[in-house]
């Protein structure tokens, strides 16, 4: 499965990639704020978005919403390392698959959700 990583930290970007790679995964690219992954997903078409919830320049949930719109359209899991009790009805209402905290990221995890 191919995977846009979305997050605004290098090393959370660095870890991720090595860790889903490592599990089968194909990271085919990363962007650091909203505006870029919706540049991205357009032209990578990832199969998979790993989108943190929090970005400089926007939030993930209107960036979950903007890709939804995409063809073909991604899955879209977010991340956060908040837990997803903190963003309430948000994480079920922006279209995402669901939510996996940072600190739990596995393969499986993502699995579990698509």
């Amino acid at each position: 499965m191919t995977v846009l990583i979305v997050d605004d930290h290098p090393s959370f970007r660095a870890t991720a990639r090595t860790l889903l790679e490592l599990e089968g995964y194909r990271v085919i690219g990363e962007a650091v704020d909203g505006a870029s992954a919706v540049e991205e997903a357009h032209r990578l078409r990832p199969e998979l978005v790993l989108l943190d919830v929090q970005l400089p320049d926007t939030d993930g949930f209107a960036v979950a919403e903007q890709l939804l719109g995409e063809e073909p359209v991604p899955a879209v899991i977010l991340t956060s390392s908040r837990d997803a009790a903190d963003f309430g009805p948000l994480v079920a209402q922006s279209g995402a698959r669901g939510f996996v905290p940072k600190s739990e990221l596995s393969g499986a995890a993502l699995a579990a959700l698509l």
